[in-house]
Formats: C-alpha cells, sequence, structure tokens
C-alpha cells in the first residue's frame, strides 16, 4: 500500500492577496477553521438524551506571521486603504512549499483587517522582529470562487 503522505510538503509559506493588493509571503498562518455552534434542547419525558441542533457557523480570525521585510509596506498600503472607511474583500491564501510549488489554497469571502502588530523593538533583545496580520472573514469560497 502507497503512503498518500509521502510528498506532503514539510515546510510551507503562505502567500497572501486580497482583492488587488499582494500582500506577500507569511511564514505562519493560524485560525483557518470553522466551528459549527449548536443548540442544547432537553424534551420533556426523555431523560436519556439532549438534542443537540445546529445553529450557525462561526469563523475564526486568521493570523499571519512573518519576519519584517519589504512586504511590511505592503500591508501598511493595504491598511492605509481604510482610512476613509471600510469595504468587505475577498482573499486569496496559497500555501506553497518553500520552492514556490503550490500546495492549496484557501479563498475567503468578506473580509476585513482586524489588526497589525508591529515588531517589539529594543537594543537588549536579539529576537528577530515580526509583524502579525489578523483577518476576519465570512466564509470559504469554493474551489471556483
Amino acid at each position: 500500500m502507497a503512503d498518500d503522505n509521502a510528498d506532503a510538503p514539510v515546510a510551507v509559506c503562505f502567500f497572501v492577496k486580497i482583492d488587488d493588493a499582494n500582500l506577500g509571503s507569511f511564514d505562519s498562518c493560524d485560525g483557518l477553521g470553522l466551528e459549527v455552534v449548536m443548540e442544547t434542547r432537553e424534551e420533556g419525558g426523555q431523560n436519556g438524551m439532549v438534542w443537540q441542533l445546529p445553529t450557525r457557523i462561526k469563523w475564526s480570525n486568521v493570523k499571519l506571521t512573518r519576519p519584517v521585510s519589504p512586504d511590511t509596506q505592503k500591508v501598511l498600503q493595504y491598511f492605509s486603504k481604510y482610512a476613509s472607511g471600510f469595504k468587505r474583500q475577498t482573499a486569496v491564501i496559497e500555501a506553497r512549499t518553500l520552492d514556490g510549488k503550490a500546495v492549496t489554497k484557501w479563498s475567503l469571502s468578506g473580509v476585513l483587517p482586524v489588526k497589525w502588530s508591529g515588531p517589539q523593538l529594543g537594543m537588549d533583545s536579539n529576537k528577530i522582529a515580526m509583524e502579525t496580520l489578523e483577518l476576519s472573514h465570512q466564509g470559504f469560497l469554493n474551489a471556483a470562487g
């Protein structure tokens, strides 16, 4: 039997594009997921069970992190467009191997920027200067989306 994971990528980076804004690559992507919110109902006379009813879907925010680079300016330019108001957009996050081969991608609808965190700088710190971009969204688009 062949191992389906034999060609699975070991290391990936995440390329992010929001409508016409290419924000570059990020080292980590956290929060691609959803949760079905369940409501419980107890029925009189049925002591052995509780009904679990799906009510809605909650989409978690996506957090993208990378070392500060020239692409940091792209994120700041992207945020500057929102000074006059917010408009929901579509984002594509593409996972690629370190040699640039596409692994998979996620298309998100109704994207809004939630937060950008720049590096914590200090002369006494030898840590890599990192930035984090957080995006909210209203769901995944289908593959043709």
